[in-house]
């Protein structure tokens, strides 16, 4: 459960993530290939027409069934299309699948993660990340993937072509071909650092914009909506200009590669006009190429180049994919529990208490910062413990590792098992965990209590409600159907605790973690919640972190955390 997973560079990831997609992108790289030996053959088709008409205008006799590739031509013409939509719809499903996987992973990540995902950025950040930033890859699969492999294959094969008729022009063709990747890189890295920041703006703003809408009812109170008005508007300017800033240098791309190719073009065009007027320098009043082979190159010239000109318009969706992968990294690689092979115990019976204990326990943080000290600490079935220290020390971490959203350091046995034995659903089946904001749901408050005991009764429910004083309140409204807003906007501070508190009853969890849960409270109504606590936590194994001392005279013993170390004394 401890040691930390080495970060994994942006472009790996995105190959790693399109492994499972091979077979769709390897299929949609076989209808483009199909696709442009059938442009060869439309093309030699058309210079044989044209060069059968022009010895026929010339009243001179040519060989050949002019029905035939007629009829071979209209195949190709007909064929082209529907090799094109399938090689796109290929692509279209190799993308979608991609980011699907992808925002399951998020999504598992983050459950994994819990409350320690606050380090990755609020939830309107990480909101935007599994949209828009994941979205942000479906121009790198669906088009820039396949188009890097078209862009080695397709001159290759239409090089080799040309040298039949010409093997100078083919030279030609292949000395000017690195020219348009080359300034592709180099336009290329500015468009992913611009890209990289855009995406970081983006979360930002997101994160504001729904800070803002959630906190929009005190924003009123106090008149402040023109102030959070003129921020929305400064911010979204801001993100106009940063986009521009990108655009411009995908359109800079773009104009750098058009201006490369055409240069190119002109050039074989130059070499085979001058040869069929015989004015080459090298070969004069000589044809080395005859009409219809030269016809023929210059009709493949430009798809010569099409795959790399079109590799550089899409290069920028490389780029935007690069940068959202970047900023999705950490989060993907976060250190969470995962079990080491060991056996998976089974569920212990819910009703009997948990026994903890701890050994040189200590958990780490960014750049090996200590979050909680090595910590020695037993804690009996049924013992009622209060965990209370200055702000830093590792109170939340302590939390964090038990819930097991956290990697740690040392040995953590439950019921005399280590954590890494157990699986996660198991263990985590096995805690009831109430928090400074309860995570209560925009809905009914049945909806909310069944999502703790989703087979539990409305009688149940009621029985709970009136355990933590809660039901006289909401039967004077719509009882269970009482209707509740974004985090619980309906309710009282102290009220929503209490509802919390229902939903561990609900749970019957063998131990119960609580974290500051009157800090937002002010002091009567947190004496009564903790006064309420200690009368329901009778017989349960607790952990509750907590400054305050009032109405927690119920716990067994208290210990008392430090930066440097972590002592249990007696309470």
């Amino acid at each position: 459960m401890s040691g930390a997973t080495e970060a994994t560079d942006p472009a790996q990831r995105l190959k790693r993530c399109l492994a499972p997609q091979c077979w769709w992108l390897r299929g949609a790289t076989l209808l483009a290939m199909i696709g442009v030996v059938l442009l060869i053959a439309q093309s030699w088709l058309l210079a044989t027409l044209f060069h059968h008409w022009l010895l026929l205008w010339q009243g001179r006799e040519s060989t050949g069934h002019p029905t035939a590739w007629l009829a071979g031509l209209v195949i190709c013409i007909v064929l082209r299309p529907f090799l094109h939509a399938g090689r796109e719809w290929l692509s279209r499903q190799a993308s979608l699948r991609a980011r699907d996987a992808l925002r399951s992973q998020l999504l598992t990540q983050l459950g994994h993660l819990g409350p320690v995902r606050r380090q990755f950025g609020s939830d309107g950040a990480l909101a935007t990340q599994m949209l828009e930033q994941v979205d942000a890859l479906d121009g790198y699969i669906s088009r820039y993937r396949v188009q890097s492999l078209l862009a080695v294959l397709v001159p290759c094969l239409i090089a080799a072509v040309v040298a039949l008729y010409s093997p100078l022009a083919a030279g030609l063709m292949l000395m000017t071909a690195p020219l348009v990747p080359l300034f592709m890189i180099l336009v290329g890295r500015a468009a992913a650092g611009a890209s990289q920041q855009q995406f970081v703006a983006l979360a930002r703003m997101g994160g504001r914009f729904l800070d803002l809408v959630r906190g929009m009812a005190t924003l009123q109170r106090l008149g402040a909506t023109d102030q959070a008005e003129a921020k929305v508007a400064q911010a979204s300017d801001a993100y106009r200009v940063r986009t521009m800033r990108v655009l411009r240098l995908a359109f800079l791309s773009s104009a750098v590669l058009e201006f490369f190719a055409a240069l190119a073009i002109a050039l074989v065009a130059l070499y085979l006009g001058l040869g069929l007027l015989g004015l080459l320098p090298w070969a004069k009043a000589e044809v080395p190429v005859p009409y219809q082979g030269a016809l023929f190159i210059l009709l493949l010239a430009p798809e010569f180049y099409a795959p790399l000109r079109q590799l550089g318009s899409d290069y920028h969706a490389r780029a935007e994919a690069v940068g959202a992968m970047q900023v999705l990294t950490p989060l993907l690689d976060a250190n969470t529990w995962q079990p080491q092979g060991a056996p998976l115990f089974p569920v212990v019976d819910s009703a009997e208490p948990l026994a903890l204990a701890c050994c040189e326990l200590s958990v780490s943080g960014e750049g090996g910062r200590l979050r909680l000290a090595p910590l020695n600490l037993t804690l009996a079935a049924g013992e009622r413990l209060l965990v209370q220290g200055e702000s830093g020390v590792g109170k939340s971490s302590l939390l964090q590792a038990l819930l097991g959203f956290t990697a740690y350091q040392g040995n953590l046995k439950a019921n005399g098992r280590e954590l890494s034995q157990w699986s996660r659903i198991a263990w985590q089946g096995q805690l009831g965990y109430l928090s400074q904001q309860p995570p209560i749901q925009s809905g009914s408050v049945g909806e909310n209590l069944r999502l703790a005991g989703p087979d539990k009764t409305d009688e149940e429910l009621v029985e709970v409600l009136t355990l933590v004083g809660l039901w006289p309140i909401l039967q004077r409204g719509n009882g269970l159907a009482t209707q509740l807003g974004e985090r619980g906007q309906g309710l009282s501070g102290g009220q929503l605790q209490r509802l919390g508190l229902a939903q561990l009853l609900l749970r019957d969890a063998a131990l119960w973690l609580f974290d500051e849960p009157t800090a937002h409270l002010d002091p009567d109504a947190a004496w009564q919640l903790n006064t309420l606590i200690g009368k329901l936590s009778r017989g349960r194994s607790v952990i509750i972190v907590s400054h305050e001392s009032a109405g927690l005279e119920w716990v067994d013993r208290a210990i008392e955390l430090t930066s440097r170390e972590a002592m249990a004394c007696c309470g």
